[in-house]
């Protein structure tokens, strides 16, 4: 019988003025990703899923700059959201 995974999310926030790289800023699992999830929404942030990248996120702490090595990948998720918005413009 195959074991469902608990849903897990996590939250990145970059503001160059302040930020040296991006930072995770919420994380959590099961019903806390749900409710991340939910506000992200009602907020109209966007959501790109990945559940290989979630899993590798979710291994940091909250405030926590993402590694080097995720640097690559994070920017394109953050090239996909800007494209979102000015679509949305």
């Amino acid at each position: 019988m195959k074991q469902e995974r608990k849903k897990q999310a996590v939250a990145l926030r970059y503001q160059a003025e302040t930020d040296v790289s991006p930072k995770v800023v919420a994380k959590g699992k099961g019903y806390i990703a749900e409710e991340l999830i939910a506000k992200a929404k009602e907020n109209d942030v966007p959501i790109q899923e990945d559940p290989s990248l979630v899993e590798m996120l979710a291994q940091l702490e909250v405030n926590q700059a993402i590694p080097p090595e995720l640097y690559e990948v994070v920017a394109e998720v953050f090239s996909f959201i800007y494209k979102i918005d000015q679509h949305q413009k």
